[in-house]
């Protein structure tokens, strides 16, 4: 079991303020890690530290907050230096800053020709590119270690077409190919120094989708009644339940895995539907 012990390693997760990034970030922090998150947004950094701080023990020399914007480069090198300052290296990047814009989503009665391009570019900057960005200056600082690990956040909605999700669902299919193409270069030319992997959640609850997946009495919408139709499992995920496959991406348990996508949705993407 020493072999998923994350004891003394730095991990830095983007995007880490909502539901599941906090959830993440409590795990990687009860694997033993210290864990940096990163966001733009100070009160929403707050908001979550205090969040993590009531869900177990844990003190400033494990928990850094960094105020970076995912699609800055000047930000990103700042934040950088800032945890450099404060402990030196960096073990684990964990890409989960991402959305959706509403111009990007086709409503049911809308057709694909009401797409607002600008929404859509918003995006795919938003998901893709801000996880290639901080891969890049993040990933310099991984290397400089003895190994690193970085994990994306992906997506079902990159598995097959799930209506109306157009601008996300490119985005997060971006994310797929980056995860396997850059775990391809830095195996090949780094010698696997840095490992590349990538989660692709099911149907979890968070603010983002509640209203489109539960009514305000706690109810299925049709949207939400389609999806759990279509889910094995017969319910949503709870955020809790992508720990365990971020903590073994993230150990030597997973030494010799790279350029997977890992699904955990319930067996949704195993499904046909029949």
């Amino acid at each position: 079991m020493n072999l998923f012990d994350l004891s003394g390693k730095t991990a830095l997760l983007t995007g880490g303020t909502g539901a599941l990034g906090t959830a993440m970030a409590s795990g990687l922090l009860a694997a033993g890690c210290r864990v940096a998150l990163l966001s733009r947004n100070p009160d929403n950094l707050n908001a979550a530290a205090e969040k993590i701080r009531e869900s177990q023990q844990v003190d400033n020399d494990h928990l850094l907050l960094l105020p970076g914007n995912v699609l800055d480069k000047k930000s990103l090198t700042e934040a950088r230096k800032n945890l450099e300052r404060e402990w030196g290296g960096l073990d684990i990047l964990v890409n989960a800053a991402g959305g959706n814009q509403k111009g990007a989503t086709i409503a049911p009665e809308q057709s694909f020709f009401d797409l607002d391009m600008e929404d859509f570019a918003k995006v795919s900057r938003l998901n893709l590119d801000g996880t290639v960005l901080p891969s890049m200056i993040f990933g310099e600082l991984l290397m400089q270690g003895e190994s690193g690990s970085i994990v994306n956040i992906s997506s079902m909605a990159s598995d097959r077409a799930i209506t109306r999700v157009v601008g996300y669902s490119t985005a997060k299919a971006g994310i797929d190919i980056f995860t396997k193409w850059l775990a391809v270069e830095f195996a090949k030319k780094f010698g696997g120094k840095v490992r590349v992997n990538a989660i692709a959640p099911g149907f979890f609850i968070g603010e983002q989708n509640r209203t489109l997946l539960l009514k305000e009495d706690g109810s299925l919408t049709d949207r939400g009644d389609t999806i759990i139709a279509n889910t094995p499992m017969g319910r949503f995920g709870e955020a809790h339940e992508l720990i365990t496959t971020l903590v073994f991406l993230c150990a030597d348990a997973s030494s010799f895995v790279t350029g997977v996508v890992v699904p955990v949705d319930g067996g949704f993407s195993a499904f046909s539907g029949v």
